[in-house]
């Protein structure tokens, strides 16, 4: 984020395990030298090649297109499990079909990060921590009300539904596996669809208890802990800095 907006800084590449950073700049480095020293890291030059191609967008169409997959597979499966969760009167169907509706926002705003500058991935990243924060209070207010006023939760349908969202999650994981230590925003990505195959399993789980104690305490519990995961993901957003 330091040399972001460098005149001359064309790409950056970054391998944490080695502790070095590549620069595909034009013109003058010493710059781009003076601003790394300024963090007080110890960088000091290794090396440097002179003719030596920019990074090309390969990963950034690749990255979009991951994007675009996971757009729609999350905003079919929102669709279907809040229907789904409306006539099984589950609300740990319905906070799983809000946190798929949270993901495919989240997914929309990564599309928008691809390209873009450290920074302007970190801001889309910090937005989509934000949203998923309403939208665990919006499930944890459907808790409430479905407390309040009653319910009767059909437990086959509940697991059901639950198994089909926790394909589709896992198929998101495996897309976008090669990405998880990419930009803020592919990190968000990664986390959100994390933290949705454990609230399936949860559903799962919920289903299979309310069945065998023919009341609605499970599914009741599953919403509120769903609700929970979510919240506790997206401020796990909120602390990345990079």
């Amino acid at each position: 984020m330091a040399l972001d907006g460098a005149d001359g800084l064309h790409g950056i590449g970054i391998d944490f395990a080695a502790r070095t950073v590549t620069l595909h700049h034009v013109g003058p480095l010493a710059p781009l030298q003076t601003k790394l020293a300024a963090l007080g890291f110890g960088a000091e030059l290794l090396v440097t090649e002179s003719g030596a191609a920019p990074p090309d967008s390969a990963t950034d169409r690749d990255e979009a297109g991951v994007l675009r997959t996971l757009l729609a597979i999350n905003a079919a499966m929102f669709v279907f499990e809040l229907t789904s969760g409306l006539w099984a009167q589950s609300t740990g169907l319905i906070a799983d079909a809000l946190d798929m509706l949270a993901d495919a926002s989240v997914y929309g705003l990564g599309l928008y990060a691809v390209g873009r500058s450290a920074a302007g991935k970190l801001r889309v990243a910090h937005l989509s921590g934000w949203l998923q924060l309403l939208l665990a209070g919006g499930a944890l207010a459907e808790v409430v009300r479905r407390a309040v006023s009653g319910s009767e939760p059909e437990p086959l349908w509940m697991s059901g539904v639950a198994l089909l969202a926790l394909a589709a999650n896992l198929a998101c994981l495996l897309l976008m596996a090669r990405h998880r230590d990419g930009g803020a925003h592919m990190k968000a990505s990664w986390i959100f669809s994390t933290n949705d195959a454990l609230a399936n399993v949860g559903v799962i789980i919920a289903g299979g208890l309310v069945a065998a104690t023919g009341t609605r305490w499970p599914d009741l519990a599953i919403g509120t802990a769903i609700a929970l995961l979510v919240a506790s993901g997206a401020l796990r957003i909120l602390k990345l800095r990079a």
